[in-house]
């Protein structure tokens, strides 16, 4: 049978002229960093953040567990949203790699809000964990893909420099942000201390992210990305498909966008499923079912072609990427709407 793959946008493969790219990539020891395809993507990266420098690292966990570690000192504080990816899905690595808490703070559809991240800061009494860094998420998975607002960015990033406070920008689908608002990846990256995002999501790379921030910031997180065994050799193969994609990927993420909100506008009229039309404003779709329970529905959806992931508690997800097809997006409503009946 062939699925229509709605799991994730982690599940693309490269296209024929992604490849090509990564056939004809000049390469070199990155360890050494030598490697001329390493070196090109990282420059225009940070260029595209205008940050001082970037590094090229395996996966978007390494990119915000690196800029955690360089952040931080251990027995720190991190301040992250409760529904974060930080928080949820990075197995606990805060802890493991740099020693360090995380403190949670319930967001409105995962926003939190200058006003009451300063309610959590630590004051200075000697029992208390110092609060050093916050993160957030843009766009935020576990809320349904929602933009946080560039206004709010701006208050939380003010607060932040006036409580010498370090601010982090996990952007693994910011540039499904991007094409939404108008907002640049520039304008984002401006209000933070680092920033990452993802080659492996929407961009459609087989692999890799990339981490930006201040030189110091970078040589900081070379060291620790070798000593996590992320130090790779001729990986330029790797950076061809990303500085491919940053060429030629990025504009057609809203069609992946517009995909979701059309699915989500056809199924929310469904009798049996529950789905908040506010929080669909990029490539992702987070739903339930009041028929089936979670883990039935995604059976049965699996059984006439349809594949869909968990997303939260009793939450199902769907998210639309570069081999889906608005064809496809109908097919998938249609086979929701034969669920249902």
């Amino acid at each position: 049978m062939t699925y229509i793959d709605l799991r994730s946008d982690t599940v693309t493969k490269p296209s024929k002229a992604m490849l090509e790219a990564m056939l004809t990539a000049k390469l070199g020891d990155d360890v050494f960093e030598e490697d001329p395809t390493i070196n090109e993507l990282q420059e225009k990266c940070a260029k595209l953040t205008g940050k001082q420098a970037a590094l090229f690292v395996t996966t978007g966990v390494m990119g915000n567990q690196l800029a955690i570690k360089c952040h931080t000192i251990p027995g720190d504080e991190v301040i992250v949203e409760s529904e974060s990816h930080i928080l949820n899905y990075e197995t606990g690595s805060p802890a493991v790699i740099s020693g360090v808490q995380l403190l949670a703070i319930k967001g409105e559809m995962g926003i939190m809000r200058a006003d009451e991240i300063k309610k959590f800061v630590r004051t200075s009494e000697y029992y208390f964990p110092v609060t050093r860094l916050i993160c957030l998420e843009n766009t935020h998975n576990r809320a349904g893909g929602v933009i946080q607002p560039v206004e709010v960015i701006k208050d939380i990033s003010e607060f932040s420099k006036e409580s010498a406070l370090k601010l982090h920008l996990d952007g693994a689908r910011i540039f499904n942000a991007y094409v939404e608002t108008g907002v640049s990846l520039r304008e984002y990256a401006d209000y933070f201390d680092s920033v990452s995002f993802c080659f492996s999501k929407g961009l459609g790379c087989p692999i890799g992210s990339i981490l930006c921030g201040d030189k110091d910031f970078i040589e900081m997180a070379r060291k620790w990305r070798k000593i996590l065994g992320g130090g790779m050799r001729q990986s330029g193969i790797l950076a061809a498909a990303a500085i491919y994609a940053l060429d030629n990927n990025v504009e057609r993420l809203k069609e992946d966008n517009d995909n979701a909100k059309f699915f989500a506008n056809e199924i929310s009229s469904l009798d049996g499923i529950d789905v908040d039309l506010r929080s669909v404003q990029t490539n992702i779709v987070i739903f339930s079912s009041t028929i089936f329970q979670k883990n039935v529905f995604m059976h049965k959806a699996k059984e006439k072609g349809l594949l869909i992931s968990s997303g939260s508690y009793d939450n199902m997800r769907v998210v639309f990427h570069c081999d889906v097809s608005k064809t496809d997006a109908m097919k998938a409503v249609e086979i929701f709407k034969e669920l249902i009946a």
